[in-house]
């Protein structure tokens, strides 16, 4: 049967799949298994589990956990309600100061936590009770939490850009580094629409803001002594990261443990009761990830062994030869793909499909990453599945669904104008791995 055929028939039955509600992780096995033993013959069934085990047998794998570990523990202590606090009092006088506060509390908690469902819950819950009771609208309020919640897949440390790396054999130091500078860009756009929305849209917050009492400013520094030892960690993991001092996976641990030692002595949260709450949320989490990517593994093989893979990435090439055309294309599908499923996932199974024809137009593959996550993040706040968008619903029940879509909207349209810069200027992607880590051979 000719490869592209059977690429549609493998397309049409893994929709049909995935969209019968059964678990992501258990989807994808029983659809590789089964287009494999239809084509291939029951040996096949051979090589299943060693197929499976291989798609988890790598040590950089554990800082995935770590990172998780890590995260819960932030999200479960005070954490986030100080960074917001200490915010908000610094950025009270300008236009928005509270959206972009929340903002800002999202760029920094995602960097703690490396989790866009943990971000949105920890810093949702105090934000948007307080944008809304200070008058701002429940589109800005819902919408600004649901999309600085995904800076935690683009800012690292990011479970996302650790499974791209691991998928794509690239350098998770180098993703790592590739993602800083686009992350806060990323933040600033949102900031810059806050600005907008409350200065000509939203008058009601900035009528309410002149009314508001200033913060001392001992209460302005009375917050800091509480956040800096969370940001010292960050800039520690980074440094030992980038300064050949550490692997991912032992950087992720030392994280983990700082980070435990922290809110031991800070928060005060030293009880076995809450440690192992922490600890069993997180391996709840990190189970599903790690099945997730041993599943997608699997129907990466299949995908590969029915020579599907070579055959769409070379039907790709042929289609334009215009090089920018075949990137919209790409980008038209991550988005749709990342309409349906999670990040982990749409990379797992489809970076070897899509790497193979960035490489070959010439494209660098860690400018693709993060463009790649950024595909991502838009997909986290758009139905169907649009995880964010459900987190928000449940923190704030009595605002309908399609108003918090409608406070993400612009914050997708800040995401694509990203894209956009990103490829005029590629160079924010690769200029600061570049100064700290050289050239990658080939680029």
């Amino acid at each position: 049967m000719d490869p592209l055929t059977i690429a549609i028939i493998v397309a049409v039955f893994t929709l049909i799949v995935l969209f019968s509600g059964i678990p992501i992780a258990f989807g994808l096995s029983f659809v590789s298994i089964t287009l494999l033993v239809a084509f291939e013959g029951l040996q096949m069934l051979d090589v299943f589990a060693e197929t499976f085990y291989a798609g988890l047998n790598s040590f950089v794998l554990l800082s995935i956990p770590m990172f998780i570990l890590m995260g819960m523990a932030v999200a479960h202590s005070p954490a986030g309600k100080d960074l917001y606090t200490g915010l908000d009092r610094w950025l009270w006088r300008v236009p928005g100061g509270l959206v972009i506060s929340n903002i800002g509390a999202c760029s920094i908690f995602a960097a703690l936590s490396g989790s866009s469902p943990a971000t949105c819950a920890a810093i949702g819950t105090m934000g948007i009770p307080e944008m809304r009771k200070r008058g701002y609208s429940d589109e800005i309020a819902t919408g600004t939490i649901a999309a600085g919640g995904t800076l935690g897949v683009l800012i690292p440390p990011s479970i996302v850009l650790i499974v791209y790396g691991m998928a794509t054999g690239t350098s998770i130091g180098r993703l790592f580094l590739s993602g800083i500078i686009p992350g806060f860009m990323l933040a600033s756009l949102f900031a810059v629409w806050a600005l907008i929305h409350s200065y000509f849209i939203d008058k009601n917050a900035s009528k309410l803001l002149r009314n508001r009492k200033p913060p001392t400013l001992k209460e302005k520094f009375e917050v800091l002594p509480r956040i800096f030892p969370f940001l010292a960690i960050i800039v520690g993991v980074l440094y030992v990261l980038y300064g050949g001092v550490a692997t991912p996976s032992e950087a992720s641990g030392v994280g983990a443990f700082l980070v435990f030692v922290m809110i031991a002595v800070v928060y005060k949260i030293y009880q076995p009761k809450k440690i192992w709450n922490i600890v069993k949320i997180s391996m709840k989490e990190s189970v599903m990830i790690m099945f997730i990517i041993a599943a997608s593994y699997l129907f990466a093989f299949t995908l590969s062994q029915l020579y599907v893979t070579q055959s769409l990435a070379q039907s790709m090439i042929e289609l334009s030869s215009n090089k920018w055309m075949i990137f919209l294309m790409v980008n038209v599908f991550l988005l749709v793909a990342g309409f349906f499923l999670p990040p982990v996932a749409v990379i797992v199974m489809t970076s070897a499909i899509l790497l193979p024809v960035i490489t070959t137009l010439g494209f660098d593959p860690y400018w693709f990453a993060i463009v790649f996550t950024i595909n991502m993040e838009i997909g986290l706040i758009t139905p169907p599945v649009g995880l964010n968008l459900y987190i928000i619903k449940g923190i704030t029940p009595d605002v309908s669904l399609s108003t918090i879509l409608r406070g993400s909207f612009p914050f997708m349209m800040m995401m694509v104008l990203s894209i956009l810069i990103l490829c005029i200027f590629p160079e924010i992607v690769s200029w600061l791995p570049d100064k700290l880590m050289g050239k990658p051979l080939g680029y």
